[in-house]
């Protein structure tokens, strides 16, 4: 039996945003869930996780290759590696769940969001490194690597696979800062969180660490600037981010002040056509996410 999609909405009514989380989230840049995700998605992620880093995958790469990002020659570090979804059915099932899509869909104001990429994150605990603070997600906007997308609303949902609090090192959002009328640029990979001090001087900063228990999740803005600081659980933490774009979203060409061509690795995975739109014909690159697939 077919299920439509009027079948979805029905069965997610009490789990989408309501209009005053929608409010919330176009003033704030994120949005918190509740427990929307079914265990055994959460379940087969972790299985799915596990499998990747002991080296197996059901596919490889569309260039060939076994992976983009950690490697274990890289050592007990922040572990980020893209694009897990289309090599890892496991990690398939989480991406293309449809209340995530629909979630975006209904914050975003969108009728279609396909995928962008995904990222799987493993932050190992503080205890027992060489040094302390070395693994926390620097201050950052998703926007600011994104430049060769023509849509600037671009969102991400966080997924952890457990409960996830300050303890752990959870995502942190600047509330508002989507709305900031300048750039932030910042970097993912500069874990001295010291580096938003710099942005007070123009901006009323609010950090807000999010508390999100297994089966939730997080949602927030491509401008909202956000990070993480250091894990002090005693057990790893990790997670899932989502990166979405609506289905109008297309390829530009975005010139960075040294004169250089913003790249992209979509670019190179998705084909364009004529019309610089993203060719979906390969069902693998960029997945649409809502509405689902029949």
């Amino acid at each position: 039996m077919t299920t439509t999609i009027e079948d979805l909405l029905e069965r997610y009514a009490d789990l989408l945003p309501t209009p005053d989380d929608v409010a919330f989230y176009r003033e704030n840049g994120y949005w918190i869930s509740g427990r929307i995700l079914p265990p055994e998605v959460l379940d087969a992620a972790e299985r799915g996780m596990a499998s990747f880093y002991a080296g197996h995958a059901d596919r490889p790469m569309p260039d060939g290759t076994d992976r983009v990002g950690w490697r274990p020659e890289h050592g007990d570090v922040l572990r980020k590696n893209d694009y897990t979804s289309l090599i890892v059915d496991d990690l398939a099932t989480l991406v293309r769940h449809p209340i995530i899509g629909a979630c975006a869909a209904r914050l975003n104001g969108e009728p279609e969001i396909r995928l962008w990429h995904d990222q799987l994150l493993y932050k190992p605990s503080e205890d027992g490194l060489p040094e302390s603070g070395k693994v926390n997600v620097g201050w950052h906007t998703d926007r600011q690597y994104w430049r060769s997308a023509a849509s600037a609303d671009m969102l991400t949902a966080w997924v952890p696979f457990h409960d996830v609090g300050v303890r752990e090192g959870a995502v942190s959002f600047v509330a508002g800062s989507h709305r900031w009328e300048d750039d932030v640029v910042l970097d993912f990979f500069n874990p001295d969180l010291s580096t938003l001090d710099a942005v007070r001087a123009q901006h009323d900063v609010e950090v807000v660490v999010a508390e999100i228990p297994r089966g939730a999740m997080s949602f927030h803005h491509c401008r909202t600037v956000h990070g993480s600081g250091p894990n002090r659980s005693g057990a790893s933490r990790r997670s899932m981010a989502i990166h979405m774009q609506p289905g109008s979203n297309h390829f530009v060409e975005h010139t960075r002040p040294d004169g250089t061509l913003a790249f992209h690795p979509n670019d190179q995975y998705v084909r364009r056509n004529a019309a610089g739109h993203p060719d979906y014909t390969d069902p693998a690159a960029c997945p649409r996410l809502w509405p689902p697939a029949s």
